[in-house]
């Protein structure tokens, strides 16, 4: 369903599911169908350079839903990026909407065969600058699993506060359809100009300024973007246990990196 008919799957959620909903906070029947996991963008990139399968069970830690206990990260020897269905059901997108990276068979035929005109195979180098260039407009980088998806990792979103409905189902109506970076936004007072650029940037609506900026622990899911829009350099994340681990290939300890 998702990867056949994308645009009528997101775009129905979007534009008549979501607006018909009242907020239930802590509402899981959509989230326990997804698996997805917030990225800072050097864990986005070690995904993309892992060369090694990797499996993990039990990772509700990681991944904290009942129905992900064990995970696969497929090495990526295949990539492909295709419109983001997200983008393009909006009336006025943001660009580039080509974001969305799939990973590994028999995924990338798939979306490539049902998707001709708006999907195509990408290099890791292609990937990775694709990750770079959509940190720097400020958009946030999610990995999926689904257990359909034969139980493993098999996209990158990279999503923007404006046109991401899972963003908009977390923001809006309690949806809670990702989980945590393992790692929250701290601000240096002293350093902080009290400008508003990391108000207007975070996704989730997570930081206030008063005075200076101050941030909600609850709403922060460590994403990064609010630590790069600062001018100032005056926010960086710190590792926050209570927020779950970190899903760092890096640290995994089987992982070979290019």
């Amino acid at each position: 369903m998702y990867g056949r008919w994308t645009n009528w799957y997101i775009g129905t959620g979007i534009n008549r599911t979501f607006p018909r909903i009242k907020p239930i906070p802590g509402e899981r029947r959509w989230a326990d169908q997804y698996h997805g996991k917030i990225l800072t963008q050097q864990q986005a990139e070690a995904l993309v350079m892992v060369n090694q399968d990797i499996h993990r069970r039990d990772l509700e830690q990681i991944i904290p839903y009942k129905t992900a206990r064990e995970l696969l990260l497929k090495a990526p020897l295949e990539m492909a990026v295709y419109e983001c269905y997200c983008r393009h059901s909006r009336p006025n997108p943001c660009q580039p909407t080509q974001v969305c990276m799939i990973f590994g068979q028999p995924f990338v035929d798939f979306v490539l065969e049902h998707h001709p005109t708006t999907s195509r195979r990408i290099s890791r180098d292609e990937a990775l600058q694709l990750l770079r260039d959509e940190h720097e407009r400020g958009h946030l980088h999610a990995a999926y699993f689904k257990d359909v998806m034969l139980g493993r990792f098999y996209a990158i979103c990279n999503c923007c506060q404006c046109c991401c409905g899972g963003i908009q189902a977390m923001r809006d109506y309690g949806v809670p359809m990702v989980c945590s970076s393992g790692y929250v936004a701290q601000v240096d007072e002293d350093q902080c100009a009290a400008c508003g650029t990391c108000q207007d940037a975070c996704p989730f609506n997570a930081i206030t300024v008063d005075g200076v900026s101050r941030v909600d622990w609850e709403r922060c899911m460590g994403c990064g973007v609010c630590e790069d829009q600062c001018g100032q350099g005056a926010i960086r994340l710190v590792r926050d246990e209570r927020k779950g681990i970190p899903l760092d290939v890096r640290a995994l300890g089987t992982a070979h990196l290019a």
